[in-house]
């Protein structure tokens, strides 16, 4: 990345479930608590809020359009993204419709960010086959690109009915819906990416940023080799700030580790060890500590990998509201400016 100036620095939340005061919040309360957050991140000049789609019981986020409409109504400038939104169990048509309304609320800040999905909940509960995943999501992707020209589609595949010179609306006031796709760790869908000339999203959870260096490489390659731009890419990461690097662990650690182990022990990981989460912390992939700690560790990451944005997960796991709001209020108002001054120094 040439010009740090142009760094976009951003939050996401999938929603997760949020205690007060000892008490878990309901799923309406959730939602509501994330819309405030939205709000004071918009008021602190934060450039993004991103809120993935998950359909299960420790995250209330399962439709993030709507939630980015609500966000919307209440803000003036932030952007509004999904991070992500599930194309794969998903109609393209009506995810391109929903967003366009997102946009026209906004004023133009709508920004979809489409992927696969860690989890498969939603193949079930919408009807769809596992053991269709990968070609659900490279038709859909397809699709959805086509409908980005917001000319008259004509599409046939095998996951939905086929469309001749149909017409979709609303059409944007911009003329073309600002669209990314989320990746995990998967070459093939680096390449695919490229190949339909989009904005790269990497969801780095675990280890060293560096180790994903080879994937922007292979982004950059084949949209050389097939004719495409290669935009700055993007990366997301959990992290959570605090007054001082103990508190933020502290305050952090409990319900990561509940979350952490819930999703391990359905896919065959061992129990999360405090070695394991201090090494992370140091060293990997979570960015927790101090407004200082927190930026000098982002900053070390963009430069090294020289993406064009950074988001931060700031609420993993069933975390205290207070301490929730408070990690939003002190990115916005000490984290990012401190990477853009350590950046550009």
């Amino acid at each position: 990345m040439s010009d740090m100036t142009d760094l976009v620095l951003g939050l996401d939340t999938f929603g997760d479930v949020p205690q007060d005061a000892g008490v878990t919040l309901s799923h309406a309360a959730a939602i509501r608590q994330v819309i405030e957050e939205a709000v004071v991140a918009d008021e602190l000049g934060v450039d993004v809020i991103a809120v993935g789609e998950h359909h299960r019981p420790e995250y209330s986020i399962s439709a993030p359009e709507t939630v980015l409409a609500g966000i919307a109504a209440r803000t003036s400038r932030i952007k509004l993204a999904s991070g992500v939104t599930v194309l794969s169990s998903d109609d393209p048509v009506r995810v391109f419709q929903r967003f366009a309304t997102v946009d026209a609320i906004s004023n133009g800040r709508a920004q979809a960010i489409l992927g696969r999905g860690s989890f498969t909940e939603s193949f079930p509960l919408f009807g769809y086959d596992l053991s269709d995943y990968d070609v659900l999501f490279e038709e859909k992707l397809d699709l959805f690109v086509k409908l980005l020209d917001e000319k008259p589609v004509t599409w046939s595949g095998t996951t939905r009915a086929a469309l001749d010179t149909a017409e979709v609306f609303p059409k944007t006031e911009s003329g073309r819906l600002d669209t990314w796709v989320g990746v995990g760790g998967s070459p093939q869908s680096v390449v695919r990416t490229a190949r339909h000339g989009l904005p790269l999203m990497l969801g780095i959870i675990g280890g060293s940023a560096a180790r994903f260096g080879p994937y922007i490489d292979l982004y950059q390659r084949a949209a050389a080799q097939f004719g495409t731009v290669a935009h700055p890419v993007g990366m997301h990461s959990p992290g959570f700030v605090a007054d001082t690097d103990e508190e933020a662990k502290e305050v952090f650690y409990p319900p990561y580790k509940v979350m952490r182990d819930r999703i391990g022990a359905q896919r065959g990981w061992p129990p999360l060890r405090r070695e394991e989460f201090d090494a992370e912390v140091e060293h990997g992939s979570l960015y927790i500590g101090t407004p200082e700690t927190v930026a000098r560790r982002i900053a070390g990451a963009v430069k090294t990998l020289g993406v064009g944005r950074f988001d931060m997960i700031y609420g993993s796991g069933a975390l205290p509201v207070g301490a929730r709001m408070r990690a939003v209020e002190l990115f916005g108002s000490k984290v990012a400016p401190m990477v853009r001054d350590i950046l550009a120094g």
